[in-house]
């Protein structure tokens, strides 16, 4: 994740292990992130790796973080795909316009744009090392009001509306071709964790409950029909 100070850094990784589990739920964002994506991706925030398994079949991935220890992680665990590159690198920074002579056709930033404090800049980035008509993929957390302890332990720096993320993303050169909820039963379990339960870091149980029998229902019925509200929004930008 984009992570300014390193304070964060542990925090960063407990979570990241402990999201692992929730293989279903990655499964899912997996499905719906990936049929927008084309053959040279530049992966912002790779974490751990919950994304990056589902994006070894690319021509080329290069899978960027801003902790250092998470980059060492997936370099290990991908060491046999010659078609992965890794880098300690942040979005905020000049080095990575460099990327651009790598020739990416997408960007994947799922759950990494409410780290980064200067968001911006971030997109402006993103928008100069794609190529002609790129694309980026985002999936943003949703609703301000939801705003809670846990989204402050995890270094987040906001939420979003539709309104006010359109206008930023358009401001920044590019065109929303698509804009939806994700998570509807995610949105009132995190108005819980946030505005009555005041939890600290997320559960396990909460997680593993979510993963084992929310996520099979609500990805197939959300992927016909979209929720009036959810968890994140899940957008689809392109390079004008």
């Amino acid at each position: 994740m984009q992570h300014e100070a390193s304070t964060t850094a542990e925090y960063t990784l407990l979570d990241q292990q402990l999201m692992s589990r929730a293989t279903r739920y990655f499964a899912w964002q997996a499905r719906v992130a990936k049929q927008h994506l084309g053959r040279r991706v530049i992966e912002t925030g790779c974490g751990t790796g919950n994304f990056t398994r589902h994006l070894t079949g690319r021509e080329l991935v290069v899978s960027v973080d801003v902790v250092e220890e998470c980059v060492e992680r997936v370099r290990a665990r991908f060491a046999g795909h010659p078609n992965m590159q890794f880098r300690h690198l942040d979005v905020q920074d000049p080095e990575f316009l460099r990327l651009k002579a790598l020739l990416p056709d997408s960007i994947a930033c799922l759950n990494v744009l409410e780290h980064v404090r200067d968001e911006r800049l971030a997109l402006e980035n993103m928008r100069q090392v794609l190529i002609p008509s790129g694309r980026a993929v985002f999936l943003l957390p949703a609703f301000e009001s939801l705003y809670g302890p846990i989204d402050r332990n995890l270094g987040h720096f906001r939420r979003y509306s539709k309104r006010t993320w359109r206008a930023l993303a358009e401001s920044a050169g590019f065109r929303v071709t698509e804009l939806r909820y994700f998570n509807l039963l995610g949105f009132f379990g995190w108005w819980a964790n946030a505005r009555i339960l005041r939890r600290e870091k997320q559960s396990e149980s909460q997680i593993a409950l979510f993963d084992g029998v929310a996520v099979p229902v609500m990805s197939r019925i959300e992927r016909w029909i979209e929720p009036p509200v959810g968890q994140s929004i899940f957008t689809v930008l392109e390079k004008v």
